[in-house]
């Protein structure tokens, strides 16, 4: 998308259920963008806020500083952090012809239209690396791995020093490895 003259905008939107990071993914991607020079803009969507509730996030990304501050109608790309909901709310909504998803699943997934499919199993990645809270595998920082090697949006090198920018000690090691792991593990689907 452009949203001035000469200048190239990314948007995104993060599927997920409350508890699952999709907001911190959002905002961690928006800081390895700002490390390498970028603008960027990270905010929530919430309806019922309540852990298992579907949540959306969103992120631009721009070379250029961005001037628009509404929602985000026609994304670039869309990450699903839970493939239940692939069939409970419209992740295609507004997905641009070309655009590119990526779903957290542990097989291949069948996605109607003219998109870029990627797939990489983040719960198994999470709760190997023992991220998990309240029983719930959070897979955020694996889905932020796949979509850094699906789209080259930032670098990894910028996603992991943002990882380590936001969680200290042996929790930003596990997320730092989930991140790491999901870049090698995700699969162009279609």
């Amino acid at each position: 998308m452009s949203s001035g003259e000469g200048e190239v905008l990314l948007e995104l939107r993060f599927h997920g259920r409350g508890g699952q990071g999709a907001v911190k993914a959002a905002e961690v991607l928006v800081d390895a963008a700002i490390l390498e020079g970028k603008y960027g803009q990270a905010f929530p969507f919430f309806g019922a806020e309540r852990r298992g509730a579907p949540v959306e996030a969103y992120a631009r990304i721009s070379d250029k500083p961005i001037r628009i501050h509404s929602g985000i109608r026609t994304p670039d790309i869309v990450i699903v952090l839970d493939p239940s909901l692939l069939r409970l709310v419209n992740v295609l909504r507004g997905l641009k012809p070309g655009g590119k998803i990526i779903i957290n699943s542990p097989k291949k997934v069948e996605i109607e239209g003219d998109y870029e499919v990627y797939v990489v199993n983040a719960t198994k990645i999470a709760l190997d690396l023992k991220l998990v809270v309240a029983g719930w595998a959070i897979v955020n920082t694996a889905m932020l791995g796949a979509l850094v090697k699906a789209t080259n949006i930032v670098s990894l090198d910028s996603t992991l020093k943002a990882i380590r920018h936001t969680w200290a000690g042996d929790l930003g090691v596990r997320n730092a490895k989930a991140v790491e792991r999901a870049y090698h593990e995700v699969i162009k689907v279609k």
